[in-house]
């Protein structure tokens, strides 16, 4: 059972449940503590949301994806949680080459990078993330509690998380790991 939820672009959802990227880039949400992000749970569900994300915040090799997830997008007043993940630990870049240098790990365009990395004190969360697809999408209303510029969102009710497939077999996130560690230095993860 899980009740924490992590508010992330539906397109970036969309391409952490179809494997193509197993790590969150984060800067912090606008209602955080000193706007800065902090991990407040180690594992959660994906909650897609549709406000913010933009055909210019993306690689276009993501453009199908963001269709994709407009495609299935629930209808309003609706979340649909299908997916949770489990984060072994933050890393946290403050040299924007480094930064620059994950471009293959993840499909937000290098402006996107560059505007969030540089916005109020330079630097950026990097959450390498092993994806699980549910047995089944929970559709629940959507709260005005949910609502707001959050990372983070207490669900009402713990969802059921028994049954659930890792969207990257073992040896695949394996080596989404070395690849971090490589990129960023073992030392750097907090």
């Amino acid at each position: 059972m899980l009740k924490a939820a992590f508010k992330e672009w539906a397109v970036i959802c969309r391409a952490l449940a179809t494997g193509r990227q197993a790590i969150i880039l984060r800067k912090g949400g606008i209602a955080e503590p000193g706007s800065l992000f902090q991990l407040e749970h180690g594992r959660f569900w994906l909650y897609p949301t549709y406000v913010h994300q933009q055909v210019e915040g993306i690689k276009p090799e993501a453009l199908p994806l963001l269709c994709a997830a407009e495609a299935e997008r629930p209808p309003a007043g609706t979340v649909r949680l299908s997916h949770f993940v489990e984060v072994p630990g933050v890393y946290e870049v403050r040299d924007l080459d480094t930064a620059l240098a994950l471009a293959d790990l993840h499909l937000w365009s290098e402006a996107t990078v560059r505007t969030r990395f540089a916005y109020r004190r330079p630097g950026l969360f990097v959450l390498p993330v092993r994806v699980f697809r549910a047995a089944q999408a929970h559709e629940l209303p959507e709260t005005v509690w949910y609502a707001g510029c959050r990372s983070w969102v207490e669900l009402e009710n713990a969802l059921p998380t028994a049954d659930a497939v890792p969207v990257l077999d073992d040896a695949a996130y394996r080596d989404v790991l070395r690849a971090l560690d490589r990129l960023l230095k073992p030392t750097a993860l907090a």
